[in-house]
């Protein structure tokens, strides 16, 4: 303790320093401007050159005045660096751990957070007290409601988790759909230090939905009303956040603004920087009672704690209750609330300086908020309009929101050194899985592949479907990359049904979808369109991995396994619905075959009819399914039989067959060891095989597979002699691994590899 005071001492004096250095200096210049006890002016406005006085003797000694005051100003400066230095090294005696301090001065110079320091050099404790401990955990809630509120969290929080240097710790307040996409995003991501709570929003409307609300968040805009009964009783603060928020530092800042509540305050809140409240916008508008121009609910600092001692819930709903009787409805769903009892009790609230919420809505005030790039903290699309939004900066607001929106979402999984962080048993079972890797084994890529976990947004466009009523619904799943876009319009004009689709694509591959999708006629007609995106990570095409998601999330009794190059006939779906009850799927083991075709044309005249195709076939505009390169795959379903087949027949599997087929959606999955380009279909049959199931080839349904380039891995398998000796290597071991599960009937599998 005594060397802290000691040091306390050091940094006191250099402080004193600091204020007194300027007045000797000028007191020096303002001696030393005195010749013959007359002042000499340093202004060459002033210093006339007809002057008697203004002579060559005088111009110098002026001159080297100036230069004078530009090295003391330049020492001042450097010594107030070294000092705001020194100061945030100074060491915490608080658990041991060195402490972040944020200065209690928001928006200030560099004097004021001196004086701060001096201040606080002065305690009695003869050390400053942290404002925000290095690992103090931070607390923020956000309602979300629906996949396009999910989609603006992620950017949210994208652009929180890049500045922070604190645990975070969110509590969403999300309906079903948020919660399942979030939850799935969240527990994929594996941020270091960051815990994430749901709370069912659906549960909390009969709290809100007795208030008209004409906003169009529509029922989710009033629950922030509700928070102090919602989240944990033993939460005493928390940071709420619209989800259209992006933030430009580190939320610890505003965190530290808690320390500066005082008496009753409980509520941090920004100005509205519209003239909204103030009722001039056009003629009998009538807004909701608020001090001044009010205040926006877009960030808000919660006292949780004293607001339930204050009885918020009864103070909210009385006030509520009264305005609703004139007002009838919200405008601005709780805003307006908050605003009204702020009206009857200022005392309430604690007015944040407004760089903590910089509205960009059109005709704000937000311009008045910052007058440089450094001076802005949080950024608000307050407006329907969102990124269309009329503002003198808006280029540069909105090339700030793509930066996080495209932003690599991997590289936010950075560890908070010195902070520990809770146990994850997901976390700890990887770091096992990968530890007993061999990384000197020359397949060790191909290995660590299968145990990678990639950051997955389930839904990432509105998703709206129920399977029909007489349980035979069928839903298409297929997998894709960003160089295949251009077949889904053609699938969705081809298949009537509901569709699943993994999405391989990087954050940025990701948003372009999503302006190609938008920009589709044919696409935005269809919302029974579920698209999953699993984004890029790694060297390798994860095939098995996006097939198993796009599976998962499948929602109808069966599925048909097809891939995005392929194009089913016209009214297949109809027709697998059809076969499904013929065939009695829902209580046997069958695997229904789709013939497979091809064609190496790009523009290709579709058949619509089995016979139509026999022609094409015959002609030579079609052929079986890698007919050149790969006979073994499709031959074992028999196209001569198919070709004269009226009804469904029975086929035995054979080595390397890998029919594209239809099954209950309780089937297997696919195993994740085979990535890229290789055997990946192969396994699946074989382990369908395995468990009995019966391959029946459907006489009157086909798919065609539409041309297109090489794809980057059946490349790499063609040049690179390690990746055929690896992929052989991992054949071996599946073959293995299917003689452990399933015993003396998996040998002949060994052995029809062995023979082909």
């Amino acid at each position: 303790m005594l060397g802290v005071c000691r040091g306390r001492r050091k940094f006191l004096a250099a402080s004193l320093t600091l204020l007194c250095i300027p007045a000797i200096t000028w007191l020096y210049l303002f001696a030393g401007s005195f010749e013959d006890g007359k002042p000499v002016s340093l202004s060459p406005l002033e210093a006339q050159p007809h002057s008697p006085r203004y002579t060559a003797s005088s111009q110098r000694e002026r001159e080297s005045l100036e230069v004078r005051v530009r090295e003391v100003e330049e020492e001042n400066r450097a010594l107030r660096r070294q000092l705001s230095l020194a100061q945030g090294r100074s060491p915490s005696h608080r658990r041991g751990n060195h402490s972040k301090t944020y200065s209690m001065e928001e928006g200030t110079g560099d004097s004021e957070n001196l004086r701060a320091g001096i201040v606080a050099g002065n305690s009695s404790e003869c050390g400053q007290q942290p404002v925000v401990e290095k690992c103090e955990t931070i607390h923020v809630a956000i309602v979300c409601a629906g996949y396009n509120a999910s989609r603006d969290v992620v950017t949210l929080v994208k652009s929180v988790l890049f500045h922070r240097r604190n645990p975070l710790h969110f509590h969403l307040i999300a309906d079903s759909i948020a919660e399942q996409i979030l939850a799935t995003l969240f527990q994929t991501w594996m941020v270091p230090a960051v815990r994430v709570d749901f709370y069912n929003a659906d549960e909390l409307k009969s709290e809100v939905s007795w208030i008209p609300n004409k906003h169009y968040s529509g029922i989710y805009g009033l629950m922030k009303l509700v928070l102090t009964k919602t989240l944990p009783a033993n939460l005493e603060r928390v940071i709420v956040l619209d989800t259209d928020i992006t933030f430009a530092t580190d939320i610890a800042e505003l965190w530290a603004v808690f320390h500066k509540f005082k008496g009753q305050q409980v509520l941090g809140l920004v100005e509205n920087q519209s003239d909204w409240y103030l009722g001039n916008l056009w003629k009998n508008h009538r807004p909701w009672p608020a001090l001044g121009r009010g205040y926006n609910t877009g960030v808000i600092l919660l006292l949780l704690d004293k607001l339930r001692k204050m009885k918020w819930e009864q103070m909210w709903r009385l006030t509520a209750e009264r305005e609703l009787m004139g007002m009838l409805s919200t405008s601005l769903a709780d805003q307006d609330i908050f605003n009204a009892v702020i009206k009857q009790n200022p005392f309430l609230v604690y007015q944040l300086p407004c760089f903590w919420n910089v509205q960009l809505s059109d005709h704000t005030r937000s311009e008045q908020c910052y007058r440089d790039v450094s001076d802005l903290k949080v950024i608000h699309w307050n407006s329907p309009k969102k990124l269309r939004v009329k503002n003198k900066h808006v280029e540069f607001f909105r090339n700030l929101y793509l930066t996080f929106l495209e932003y690599d979402g991997n590289l936010l999984r950075r560890e908070l050194f010195g902070c520990p962080s809770e146990s994850d048993v997901n976390s700890e079972n990887l770091q096992k899985q990968l530890s007993e890797l061999d990384e000197d084994d020359l397949c060790y890529e191909f290995r660590r592949e299968r145990f990678t976990v990639h950051r997955t947004h389930l839904y990432f466009l509105h998703y709206e479907y129920e399977p029909a009523s007489d349980n035979t619904d069928v839903t298409l799943v297929a997998q894709l990359s960003m160089d295949r876009l251009q077949m889904l319009e053609a699938i969705c004009k081809h298949w009537e049904g509901p569709v699943s689709l993994a999405l391989y694509l990087s954050d940025a591959e990701a948003q372009q979808f999503l302006r190609y999708a938008q920009g589709s006629e044919v696409l935005m007609g269809r919302h029974n369109v579920a698209y999953h995106i699993v984004y890029k990570e790694g060297q390798f095409y994860p095939v098995n991995l996006l097939r198993n998601v796009a599976m998962k999330h499948v929602g109808t009794p069966y599925m048909f396994l097809s891939d995005i190059d392929f194009l089913p006939m016209y009214g297949l779906y109809e027709y697998l619905r059809k076969s499904v009850i013929q065939l009695d799927l829902a209580n046997t083991k069958k695997a229904m075959i789709v013939p497979a075709f091809e064609t190496l044309r790009y523009r290709l005249s579709f058949p619509k009819s089995k016979a139509e195709l026999l022609s094409m076939l015959d002609m030579g505009t079609l052929f079986t399914f890698r007919y050149h390169v790969w006979t073994k795959g499709h031959a074992p379903t028999n196209f001569a039989k198919w070709r004269t087949a009226t009804t469904p027949y029975q086929v035995e599997w054979e080595a390397d067959f890998e029919p594209y087929v239809v099954v209950r959606r309780d089937c297997p999955e696919y195993d994740r060891r085979f990535v890229g380009f290789g055997w990946n279909k192969v396994a699946h049959i074989m382990e369908l095989d395995a468990q009995e199931y019966e391959f029946i080839v459907l006489p009157n349904a086909y798919m065609i597979h539409m041309p297109h380039a090489p794809s980057f891995d059946i490349t790499k398998f063609r040049s690179n002699k390690q990746y055929r000796i690896c992929l052989k290597t991992l054949k071996e071991e599946f073959q293995q691994d299917m003689s452990r599960r399933y015993g003396f009937a998996a040998l002949k599998y060994l052995t029809a590899e062995n023979n082909s």
